[in-house]
């Protein structure tokens, strides 16, 4: 897989959550989100029970409040959808401070935040403690197919190639006094953008020839073979399962 590449997501740490094999965690944080996903929406204590798993969770891993509130903000869109769905929804109305709201509506909306902002923060709480190449391992031990995870390792890895690029091409342009300003600009940039294309895939033909004349024939060696105990797989799976426990327990009641 190459060298690691650390993103913005990942928070470096020695926590017990850290340690856990990344095949592990990936396993955990899908069930989560299945078993988030199952909850009945009129539930509405059994969310507050998982956010508490996910509140255990962060610190355990030493993830700040403040670091995970803030990469919640990728999830303003979908907000801004479910805030709107009280008003635009069909069925029995119901006044909310002056508003006619559709009661539906108000529940569709309820079930967006809630689930979205938990399977959100646990995906968060995942990258936080999980290097890009550790979950390219981890992907591979639970067996994704191999074309999936190359394709993915390449786009990571040649994502910071395009995007070092782009920062050469604006110091470049800089250099030369240009400053984009207004629609009078774009043409510049468009021949940036075309610019950066053709060079990108040049680029992506002179890797591909590299990597055949060493030997490449459609699959990546396996260099690290990542294992994981009982002891850590049940550490992993105790989120899911307490969240299971809640979820039946949502349905029940």
């Amino acid at each position: 897989m190459g060298a690691g590449h650390a993103h913005r997501l990942y928070r470096q740490g020695h926590s017990p959550v850290h340690r856990l094999p990344p095949h592990t965690k990936l396993a955990a944080v899908f069930a989560f989100v299945v078993v988030v996903v199952s909850t009945p929406r009129e539930a509405m204590w059994a969310f507050g029970l998982y956010a508490v798993l996910l509140a255990a969770v962060a610190r355990a891993a030493r993830v700040p409040a403040g670091f995970l509130l803030k990469r919640l903000l990728i999830e303003v869109p979908f907000v801004a959808f479910a805030v709107l769905m009280p008003f635009v929804a069909q069925g029995e109305r119901v006044e909310v401070l002056g508003l006619s709201l559709s009661v539906h509506g108000l529940w569709g909306a309820w079930n967006v935040l809630a689930k979205g902002t938990l399977g959100v923060a646990a995906s968060v709480l995942l990258a936080a403690t999980t290097e890009l190449r550790a979950l390219l391992l981890g992907l591979q031990r639970l067996r994704l197919p191999p074309l999936l995870v190359q394709i993915a390792s390449f786009m990571i890895r040649y994502g910071d190639v395009i995007t070092d690029e782009m920062r050469r091409m604006r110091i470049a342009r800089q250099s030369r006094g240009f400053e984009a300003r207004g629609v009078r600009h774009w043409g510049v940039l468009a021949k940036s953008a075309g610019a950066l294309f053709i060079r990108s895939y040049e680029r992506g033909e002179r890797v591909h020839l590299a990597m055949v004349s060493r030997g490449y024939a459609g699959s990546m060696p396996v260099i690290d073979e990542v294992t994981a105990s009982r002891a850590q797989w049940s550490y992993a799976l105790a989120l899911p399962l307490a969240a299971l426990a809640v979820c039946l327990l949502g349905w029940m009641l």
